[in-house]
């Protein structure tokens, strides 16, 4: 356990419930971006279109899960709050070539202060929006002004509750303890108040699928929860991430092995604004998943940001190729 994890009430005391089981990952992986470690050409991927512009809202939160990817806790700053200005002129240059959604992600976006002033703004330049919460005290704070979103905009904005599973047990064990019965509550909340929700779960190292949505769709069931646990938008069940173990870099060979297409991968169709501690001004990444590696950092607009991506760390293989996985679903 990192120490910000072990100093922070409520922490999970174990290890994360979906820890990668695999072997170190060598050194010489990831380690170029044009070339893998046995010399072959680096798969990267072009941006076709910003589809979803991600604003990440900082790396605060109330929680501090047993993995999170970002690292998110309650001490942690190394993102700081994005203000409602620098969100603007993001925004601004979003709505020049035609950005369909705005994504909020954390961190917990409802503990920056500036976030239903941001979110309101994207509402009302007319891109849809999706929010990232756990549906726990800091979004609770904000009831009254997201039923009047909701009454101005209806589904144009979508929140998505982190529910990592289905039981109890392996939920707090991600996320630790009295965290399962307010995040539940408060995913009701918005079900009971015609809110567009969608829940974002995780599978454990031997749960199908299948098997995954069926036990959702009984928890949903019971708990009055107006969502379809087969529809994968609605349902987003995510493969987990280690960046310290093992896995296949990919190469231009992988696209036609694997059947896929580079098109289908985010970065083709999104990026992210962050602000750095200790910097200005936020800046352009590539990735939801990857916020600190300087490789990944594409830029201070937009416009400087369309470049292609190399595929360049083990979240591009485990998480969005061979995971199939998107944040923005």
């Amino acid at each position: 356990m990192n120490a910000t994890r072990a100093q922070t009430r409520n922490a999970p005391t174990g290890s994360s419930p979906f820890r990668v089981e695999a072997a170190a990952l060598p050194a010489e992986k990831f380690s170029d971006p044009l070339v893998t470690a046995k010399g072959e050409q680096r798969a990267s991927v072009a941006l076709t279109k910003l589809d979803t512009l991600w604003l990440n809202t900082g790396t605060l939160c109330n929680l501090a899960c047993a993995t999170c990817y970002i690292e998110s806790s309650p001490t942690n700053d190394a993102l700081v709050y994005l203000s409602a200005d620098h969100a603007a002129r993001f925004l601004e240059e979003a709505e020049t070539i035609g950005t369909r959604e705005i994504g909020f992600t954390g961190g917990e976006p409802f503990m920056n202060p500036d976030m239903l002033a941001m979110l309101e703004d994207s509402l009302a330049r007319g891109f849809e929006a999706l929010v990232l919460t756990n549906a726990m005290k800091p979004m609770r704070r904000h009831e009254a002004a997201l039923l009047a979103l909701r009454e101005r905009f209806g589904d144009k904005l979508t929140l998505r509750v982190s529910l990592d599973h289905h039981t109890k047990e392996v939920h707090e064990g991600e996320r630790g303890p009295r965290s399962w019965e307010p995040g539940l509550d408060g995913l009701r909340w918005l079900s009971q108040n015609g809110f567009s929700i969608a829940v974002a779960g995780r599978l454990l190292p031997d749960e199908g699928e299948v098997a995954a949505r069926e036990c959702y769709a009984a928890l949903f069931e019971r708990e009055g929860i107006a969502i379809d646990a087969h529809d994968p938008a609605r349902l987003v069940l995510f493969p987990e991430m280690d960046e310290d173990k093992d896995i296949a870099e990919i190469t231009t060979e992988c696209w036609g092995i694997l059947g896929k297409s580079p098109q289908d991968i985010m970065c083709a169709s999104s990026r992210m604004v962050v602000h750095r501690k200790g910097e200005n001004a936020p800046r352009v990444v590539a990735c939801t998943l990857i916020p600190y590696d300087d490789g990944f950092d594409l830029g201070a607009t937009l416009q400087e940001a369309s470049g292609d991506v190399p595929l360049n760390h083990p979240h591009c293989a485990r998480f969005c190729v061979l995971g199939g996985a998107s944040c923005s679903a």
